[in-house]
């Protein structure tokens, strides 16, 4: 009979959240072993300058942040497995977690930052302009645009929450939209129509982005009323159409909100299991920036840590 390796702390993702989340439990010596994903250090990666972490003066590129914070948990003893999680039995614990490569672990502790994927159109060249023009995040990104012609596809509230924040850089934003109204909340609708820099292009559908050398540089629009073919010139094309929460995993063993996310016991990562956590982007709908899923993953850690040693404290009782 094959022995199942046990660990105290198990850490389901990586990114900021998982990387901090890393640190701190191995600082304090509970040896975690993170099952990185196929996408190790999540969605930054494939995003070029990032100015909005603390620490970085001159800015830093998003794939060298993220490989400084798993060197730095390397340097307190964290290991590592590159695998994805294909399934978690919490149903009792130590938790059962199965991966593709055919580990499987118990886990005393889990701590989930999966984060959560931004929705693609699915067109031709859109993944390689990521960080070349095409955007999902204009927090991140927006800065990058300041006096110049942007794009931003969607109808709900992260496209015309995006479209007018980026109208604190942009000269011109163009809230492209499929449909002849949005399905947003009223008062998001408002807030769009009476902003003067945006402009709406109804009833509309991309369906391709035109780019050069240097970036993306226009987008092939189509009118889905008329047919008509047009080229539109912009500096750069930010996606709103959502993001999806990494949680198809847990097979419905974790209480998530009406939107797919974790749901978290207010300011704790507590989950609605004892003994699992969620940090970052699959429990943050709201915020989803790098600083903010680190700081969550702190949270985690020393959750998890003091979740421990409270268990051990009940067994010498």
């Amino acid at each position: 009979m094959t022995t199942i390796a046990h660990r105290q702390v198990i850490i389901v993702g990586s990114g900021p959240a998982g990387y901090t989340a890393a640190l701190y439990s191995s600082r304090a010596g509970l040896n975690p072993l993170v099952i990185e994903g196929h996408e190790p250090g999540g969605q930054l990666t494939t995003t070029t300058d990032v100015e909005n972490f603390p620490g970085f003066p001159e800015g830093v590129m998003g794939p060298d942040l993220m490989a400084n914070m798993k060197k730095q948990t390397l340097r307190f003893g964290t290991e590592y497995l590159s695998a994805k999680v294909t399934s978690v039995d919490l149903s009792k614990r130590p938790f059962h977690v199965k991966c593709d490569n055919g580990a499987e672990f118990m886990a005393e502790t889990l701590i989930i930052s999966t984060g959560a994927s931004a929705k693609y159109l699915g067109l031709k060249n859109e993944m390689e302009l990521i960080g070349k023009g095409v955007s999902a995040c204009a927090t991140c990104d927006g800065f990058f645009y300041r006096n110049r012609v942007v794009h931003v596809v969607g109808g709900g509230d992260t496209a015309l929450e995006e479209a007018n924040f980026l109208t604190r850089f942009a000269e011109k934003v163009y809230l492209i939209h499929r449909k002849d109204q949005f399905r947003a909340s009223k008062p998001m609708q408002e807030r769009t129509f009476k902003n003067p820099k945006i402009e709406v292009v109804w009833n509309t559908e991309v369906k391709e982005i035109l780019f050069n050398e240097t970036g993306v540089t226009g987008l092939k629009v189509i009118n889905n009323k008329t047919n008509e073919i047009t080229e539109r010139k912009t500096d750069g094309f930010f996606l709103g159409i959502g993001h999806e929460p990494n949680t198809k995993f847990l097979n419905g063993q974790l209480e998530l909100d009406d939107h797919g996310y974790i749901k978290t016991q207010g300011f704790h990562p507590d989950t609605s299991v004892a003994g699992v956590f969620a940090c970052g982007d699959v429990q943050d709908p709201y915020y989803r920036q790098a600083i903010s899923a680190a700081g969550s993953g702190c949270t985690a850690a020393i959750r998890a840590e003091r979740f421990l040693e409270a268990e051990h404290d009940k067994k010498n009782q």
